[in-house]
């Protein structure tokens, strides 16, 4: 599940950093990324998902951690699609009070 989550943050950091007109152009296919990892969330036991939050960032990951805290716009539109979904499932696992 990591993998693929991070994966597909990797797509839409990459997206992300092309040009204005690039980057409208290419807003359906970050849409579709957002829209992967909330699934992936909404469809994550609390097990899989308390067992993931222990593990280390892996290389791929910290890339994409690093791409998105270099882009605040796509890191703002990229959470705005995501942040319900996830934060709803953490909230009824008990990760966040």
């Amino acid at each position: 599940m990591k993998i693929s989550l991070m994966a597909s943050l990797g797509v839409a950091v990459a997206l992300a950093a092309a040009t204005p007109a690039q980057a409208q152009a290419q807003a359906p296919i970050v849409n579709l990324v957002a829209k992967k990892v909330a699934e992936r969330y909404q469809t994550s036991t609390c097990d899989q998902l308390w067992a993931a939050r222990g593990e280390r960032r892996g290389s791929q990951e910290q890339r994409v951690y690093e791409m998105l805290a270099d882009d605040p716009q796509t890191r703002q539109a990229f959470f705005d699609q995501i942040s319900g979904p996830v934060m709803n499932k953490l909230f009824v696992c008990g990760m966040i009070p």
